[in-house]
């Protein structure tokens, strides 16, 4: 049968697809509107499997807060290249995801893709993405967070690195947090505070501060003691509270926080694109 312009451009205004698929949906639909857009939507999920194997080393980082601090969520959703990423369409839907993880309070992606977003779930327009796009895309991580004290996140330039940092109280003058959470995006620490590093990765730096020591030729009880010196040295390059502060080495993030008397940070989230 004879396919109308007029048809191609509502189905192509409808899923976002080609000009060339939609005309090849609805001829193979017999101009059927709905059951066009149904082989275009396993069009898209067709194309989904066949990109399985491929990077999605690009994508966005995005995070939202309340206004009273107190919850926030975060998202990574990925693709294959950067002019995707850059898309105002898929920072559009990428958004709307984000919304959906902080409203429904979701903090696993398995919760999310069954999410119905404008009528579709959240994997189906997944599914239409990559059939629109023709790239391998994923939401990979989300987090939802609440607390007692404050949240403040800092997304970095270009949306591939993004911080939510949790205080152990009110924060009183925002710039003063954001500036933690710059030094958690910059400085990339383990934990917080000590008792937040993985005991495996404190007994790990131990023994390698010991063989090294050995290795010097120092004797074994006198490197297990210093060793101890050493490991004091890891936590002050990797736990965040006795980082020196980047933009006052003088101080530590400790000090820098109980000068300006703001609550000390208690936990936090860094995500980077590409990095469980």
């Amino acid at each position: 049968m004879s396919i109308s312009a007029k048809d191609v451009k509502k189905l192509r205004d409808v899923t976002g697809a080609g000009m060339m698929d939609c005309k090849k949906a609805l001829a193979e639909a017999d101009g059927d509107m709905d059951k066009a857009i149904e082989l275009l939507r396993k069009k898209g999920q067709k194309v989904s499997e066949k990109r399985a194997e491929r990077e999605a080393n690009e994508g966005l980082i995005l995070t939202r807060i309340s206004d009273d601090r107190k919850k926030a969520a975060a998202i990574e959703i990925n693709c294959e290249t950067d002019f995707v990423a850059r898309n105002e369409d898929f920072q559009k839907q990428a958004e709307s995801f984000l919304n959906t993880v902080f409203d429904n309070e979701i903090s696993d992606v398995s919760e999310l893709l069954p999410k119905e977003v404008n009528g579709l779930t959240v994997e189906k327009h997944l599914e239409e993405m990559v059939g629109k796009i023709g790239e391998k895309i994923e939401v990979s991580r989300v987090y939802f967070i609440e607390t007692d004290g404050s949240l403040v996140d800092y997304i970095h330039p270009g949306n591939q690195l993004g911080v939510i940092a949790e205080f152990d109280g009110d924060i009183k003058n925002e710039d003063i947090g954001k500036d933690v959470a710059m030094q958690i995006a910059a400085m990339n620490p383990l934990a917080a505070t000590r008792d937040g590093v993985d005991a495996s990765v404190v007994e790990k730096e131990l023994e390698i501060a010991k063989e090294q020591l050995i290795n010097e030729g120092k004797p074994a009880e006198i490197a297990e003691k210093a060793a101890k010196g050493k490991l004091r040295r890891f936590y002050e390059e990797r736990v965040l509270l006795e980082q020196k502060f980047v933009k006052d080495n003088g101080i530590t993030v400790k000090e820098y926080l109980e000068q300006n008397d703001a609550p000390l940070v208690k936990a936090f989230h860094r995500m980077q694109l590409g990095e469980a």
